[in-house]
């Protein structure tokens, strides 16, 4: 089922600049790895080296935090992703 990627600004860079992408999956975890076999540079964005999100990576399914197991909620089709990056500084 396609489900909608909405892509962080900072990661856009690896999207050609597309802000939102359409993949197929049944769970989050499906759909983010289809998506990467599309943009491969966004691995090492989203997963560390052990294959588990990256601390800062947080994963919202339609506009809800999917934490916890937010890699294996199920989607369906018309479902949005939102692949948000917490950044810090000053």
């Amino acid at each position: 089922m396609s489900v909608k990627i909405h892509i962080h600004v900072t990661h856009r860079q690896h999207t050609n600049g597309q802000k939102t992408i359409e993949v197929q999956g049944d769970s989050v975890g499906d759909v983010l790895n289809n998506f990467i076999s599309l943009y491969p540079g966004m691995k090492n964005e989203i997963f560390d080296k052990n294959g588990d999100l990256r601390h800062y990576i947080e994963i919202y399914l339609n506009n809800e935090s999917a934490f916890p197991d937010e890699l294996k909620k199920t989607v369906k089709k018309g479902d949005d992703i939102q692949i948000i990056t917490f950044l810090a500084g000053g």
